[in-house]
């Protein structure tokens, strides 16, 4: 006994310190890392560099800018994840990346034109002499470019292994047996890489280039010819530092937001669960802290998508311990003792805890290894704030929970509770959720044709989509961001009949210059929109107008094609896992429709509403994709559990309605945590930020009424042939199975 109590006396040493040292690195940092301050942040938090290109060729398609911009996201990509690659008016392609600490990298890579060539001997000569000639092959021949590192006997040699496509294998199977003996030239961008001399035919359609100084230097030049050659050529014209597009004091007020938001949830787990809601409030305490030392660690740039992640994550933690906690409670309304209630909570809540959040680090694994800009920062967030949630979870909570047992702290009294679950019948009212839900997302669906012939659109697409008007103007003196959104946007607007939401700001630093993004103006004529706001800007306050041109959406349409990809994807495999976990195809089918209904319940907000579709949108969807397939795989792990207990004979109503009940008290506390979190963040966040976090709480809203009500029906229906079959048991004995094998909780 002594040496359990030493032990528990450790482990609570050990934690108090740990949580100590997370604070003091995130606080104050160790050196030049950890420190919270560090934390890369993206344009939209802090601004970054601004740099736009020319294109020097005189005949090209629109394809052949959106490829372009296409290929330019991806070398951005290597660098961080969050960015913007766009085309302006008068054949321009600018690109805004995130910070300036690797700008010059970031711009080497930019200027890469990435033209790789394979030369015989004959059209080597003529290359040489600057004639005309034949590559054997080109670029769009390879497969794939991976670096490796080839061990021989002289030493470690850098390379870059090709594997070639099924048209390129041949061709380099012909040049290859024509020229055994000879010498075939690789050439990158006008330089010779490699030189290899043929010793044989090669037909397997594999090459190698060596001889490369570093092996950062061949995982570069792999990554440009995996991306492969810009179509067009580009020649540097200017370049701008930019500043925030949601300003400075965006970072200012969400930190306080948060952290006003994270006491409010300390506050109401204290007061629901007791110790253990204390324990938990430490462990999330030391959660924060350690995702924002790992964001620093790798280098994680936070923008306000990311953001969204971590908001998620947090849902998540609190989500866990709901879970666990209340499962305890249920096991002390047995009349269990607290130490085995407590080792029976968190082992009957493991199943749920694992499952839901194996399901959105699936999603997050797809998002972020498919995904691009937005989606990828998204994903990497989200996938690091579960893996750290988990954790503290079924980890720390644990062991320090452990410990106060093991140290006396014995008492009911500290625990709670629970009470007898409700007796609503959840199944008889879902059919009505159910052809509610449905008959509101397809009038709202029916708006969009409406709209698009009444306002122009069906939706009101942002300038991340649509595109629009980028106007450079230069004042007397230097204005702040507020400022601008204060003094100069109302003139902007009204001057061009458009809304201030429609407006976006950016100053560039060291100069009186602002940049401002609108919907498309029209440009043509002295009554033009374009003309009305350079008058109003000149005779209001004395500024002049250097710069104008139409830009586009800086999500591409392959960053839009790589976006509903991903997330396709991950609903199959989410789908998948829980088919292969439940061994139910209808908890698959049932938990994807009923994602698929949270988000399109939240779209209709934004059809409804007229609200922007743009970047932000997509992080909003992704957060709500996230969340309620947690929610979801409770009530569905209730319902298994409930199931096994019921023996042979089931009454599948019986069970989904006692599973509902059971579980409502989790989705009301964890969706109370959450919504608190992101209301705070609504009263004090910027502008831009207040319509993000009202679609957050919209989508959670919706999110827990959907577990609650849409959900275990759904799956009732399915189960049973949308009520045209039987239970297997339609009473008493399952009923009487259910109640016998466990006592009726309130999770």
């Amino acid at each position: 006994m002594k040496k359990a109590r030493k032990k528990a006396i450790w482990v609570l040493i050990l934690f108090l310190l740990v949580l100590a040292g997370s604070i003091y690195v995130a606080l104050f940092g160790v050196g030049d890392r950890g420190k919270a301050k560090y934390i890369s942040l993206g344009l939209d938090l802090k601004g970054g560099l601004s740099v736009t290109y020319e294109i020097q060729d005189e005949d090209y398609s629109d394809a052949d800018v959106q490829d372009t911009i296409y290929k330019l996201q991806k070398r951005i990509d290597s660098h961080t994840t969050e960015h913007n690659v766009y085309s302006e008016g008068n054949g321009k392609i600018t690109a805004e990346i995130p910070g300036v600490t690797d700008a010059d990298a970031i711009l080497e890579d930019l200027s890469i034109e990435g033209k790789l060539e394979f030369l015989d001997p004959e059209n080597y000569e003529l290359w040489s002499q600057g004639k005309e000639y034949t590559p054997a092959l080109t670029g769009d021949d390879i497969k794939g470019a991976d670096a490796k590192i080839d061990s021989t006997e002289t030493g470690d040699d850098n390379v870059v292994q090709l594997s070639f496509t099924t048209a390129g294998a041949q061709k380099f199977a012909d040049v290859t047996t024509a020229n055994v003996g000879k010498i075939v030239y690789i050439v990158y961008d006008g330089e010779v890489v490699s030189a290899p001399t043929v010793q044989q035919a090669i037909t397997d359609g594999n090459a190698v280039i060596n001889s490369i100084s570093t092996y950062e230097e061949a995982d570069s030049l792999a990554t440009t010819i995996r991306i492969g050659a810009l179509p067009l050529t580009l020649k540097q014209v200017r370049s701008n530092i930019v500043g925030a597009t949601l300003g400075s004091e965006a970072v200012s007020t969400t930190i306080k937001a948060g952290i006003i938001g994270i006491i409010c949830i300390f506050i109401i787990m204290i007061c629901v669960f007791r110790i253990p809601g204390l324990i938990a409030s430490l462990s999330l305490t030391l959660y924060t802290f350690m995702i924002l030392l790992v964001m620093n660690l790798f280098n994680v740039t936070l923008t306000l998508p990311g953001l969204a992640g971590i908001i998620l994550s947090v849902g998540m933690a609190v989500d866990a311990n709901v879970v666990i906690f209340t499962r305890i409670k249920e096991e002390l309304a047995t009349g269990a003792s607290v130490k085995q209630s407590v080792k029976a909570g968190f082992h009957n809540a493991l199943s749920a805890i694992i499952d839901g959040n194996v399901t959105t680090l699936i999603a997050a694994l797809v998002l972020g290894i498919f995904g691009t800009g937005t989606i990828k920062g998204f994903a990497i967030t989200l996938a690091i704030g579960i893996v750290l949630s988990v954790f503290t979870a079924l980890v720390i909570s644990q062991m320090v929970l452990n410990a106060l047992v093991t140290l006396g702290v014995t008492d009911v009294k500290y625990f709670g509770k629970a009470k007898e679950p409700g007796k609503v019948n959840f199944v008889k009212g879902g059919k009505y959720c159910i052809i509610a839900s449905v008959l509101v997302i397809v009038i709202g669906f029916c708006f969009m044709p409406i709209f698009a012939k009444t306002k122009g659109s069906a939706l009101n697409l942002s300038i991340d989509f649509a595109g629009g008007t980028s106007i450079t103007a230069e004042f007397d003196k230097a204005y702040s961001l507020s400022e601008a959104e204060k003094d100069i946007v109302p003139v902007i607007a009204e001057a061009a009949g458009i809304s201030e939401a429609d407006i976006s700001v950016q100053t560039v630093s060291g100069t009186n210059e602002i940049v401002f993004k609108t919907t498309e103006l029209t440009t043509q004529g002295d009554d033009s929109q374009l003309t009305k706001v350079t008058a109003a800007l000149s005779e209001k306050l004395g500024a002049t107008v250097t710069n104008s041109d139409n830009i586009s959406g800086s999500a591409s349409s392959d960053m839009t094609r790589d976006a509903f990809l991903s997330v396709a994807l991950a609903a199959v495999l989410m789908l998948i896992y829980i088919v292969i976990r439940f061994k139910d195809v209808k908890f698959g089918v049932s938990a994807v429709l009923a994602l698929c209904h949270d988000v399109a319940m939240v779209f209709v907000l934004y059809i409804l509403l007229r609200l922007s579709v743009g970047n932000t949108c997509i992080a909003c969807m992704l957060t709500i994709f996230g969340y309620s397939i947690n929610a979801t795989i409770i009530v569905f792990d209730r319902i298994r559990e409930n199931i096994a207990n019921a023996g042979t004979k089931k009454d599948y109503k019986h069970i989904v309605n006692l599973s509902i009940n059971q579980t409502i008290t989790r989705n009301i506390y964890t969706s109370l945590t959450t919504f608190v979190t992101i209301f705070v963040l609504y009263v004090m966040g910027v502008a831009a930020i207040k319509e993000f976090a009202f679609t957050l709480m919209a989508g959670v809203v919706i999110g827990a009424y959907s577990s609650i009500c849409v959900t275990g029906p759904l799956w009732y229906y399915f189960k049973t042939g949308f009520g045209k079959k039987k239970d297997a048991a339609n009473g008493k004995n399952s009923k009487k199975a259910v109640e016998k094998k466990k006592t009726a909780k309130a999770q």
